[in-house]
């Protein structure tokens, strides 16, 4: 039997990327990306994709949606755009349609991601058919446990990255004060998301740089570049950020039992990978004072592979 022709889509702010996919395979020679400002929706986006790779109808769509999902209609955190399955279905002709959030799309990812795209930051057992964690770091911070069940896999929605920043000293407290009142967009209280995405390491850039004396503001993609440079106030941050982010995937291990393993995922996590080991990312992850050791059942890697959620995609539709 031949698997089922499906079309598979991660629509984000700015781009849209499409493929085909014969069951939970994606046809690498087919992923197009779409510039969503070129389209009215997500509609046209598919419609034009199909004509591009002369098929008329597909068995399934299931598309990845930056944003929330409530009752099969997605909305947009960034774009003007509403989804729902109605829509899927008059584009593509499909009977079966789908519509994930894009971090539960990651989760239905793993398992089907090849070794040569995961790096392992901190080892540990990783047992089959045991619950799993994905964590996006990117523009914003999410988290969510991935359930493996009789009958297909469970990825639970959530919004995790709003959680309290976590403390684990006076500096981390020092930290959470001032990015409660930092910048613009403050609002008095220190989520995890307000230091560990792409503004939040911004943040603590600036927290480093008045303790130092020497009070500035850079962009994410500037803070990066004083990391890598190795200057007193980039490896100032870096600490800070691991530490931060070890701590936080600590409490997350310790609720949801990953036994699987964590997975990070999104533009943070990979830009900072290279500095993960040098900033103690596996001891700050484990010190959890009497649990420490229990922490040792968990191993971390971070996903390196750019169309993860297109498999994931694929992978609910063929369960």
């Amino acid at each position: 039997m031949t698997e089922p022709l499906v079309i598979v889509a991660d629509i984000g702010g700015t781009n849209t990327r499409v493929a085909l996919a014969d069951g939970r395979t994606v046809r690498a020679d087919s992923v197009r990306k779409f510039r969503n400002a070129e389209a009215k929706g997500i509609g046209d986006v598919l419609t034009r994709f199909m004509a591009e790779m002369g098929v008329s109808d597909v068995d399934g769509c299931c598309v990845a949606a930056a944003g929330p999902v409530q009752n099969g209609v997605a909305t947009m955190t960034n774009l003007d755009w509403i989804i729902d399955g109605a829509e899927l279905a008059r584009a593509t002709k499909a009977e079966k349609v789908a519509i994930l959030n894009d971090l539960q799309a990651q989760g239905h990812a793993l398992g089907h991601i090849a070794d040569d795209h995961l790096r392992v930051l901190v080892d540990g057992p990783a047992i089959d058919k045991t619950a799993m964690l994905v964590v996006g770091l990117g523009t914003g911070v999410n988290a969510a446990p991935v359930h493996p069940l009789p009958h297909g896999r469970l990825v639970a929605p959530s919004e995790c990255g709003h959680i309290g920043m976590p403390i684990t000293g006076d500096e981390d407290l020092a930290l959470a004060k001032f990015v409660a009142h930092h910048g613009p967009h403050a609002h008095g209280f220190t989520g995890a998301e307000d230091v560990l995405a792409g503004r939040g390491i911004e943040h603590v850039f600036a927290f480093v740089a008045q303790q130092a004396g020497q009070p500035q503001s850079k962009s994410s993609a500037e803070v990066m570049a004083e990391i890598t440079a190795g200057t007193d106030l980039g490896r100032a941050t870096a600490r800070i950020y691991t530490r931060v982010l070890a701590s936080y995937l600590g409490d997350l291990a310790l609720i949801h039992m990953p036994y699987g393993g964590i997975f990070l995922i999104g533009g943070m996590a990979r830009a900072m990978t290279p500095f993960f080991a040098e900033c103690g990312l596996e001891p700050a992850f484990r010190a959890k004072g009497r649990f420490s050791e229990f922490l040792e059942n968990f191993r971390i890697s971070v996903v390196e592979d750019d169309f993860a959620a297109l498999t994931g995609c694929a992978a609910h539709l063929a369960e």
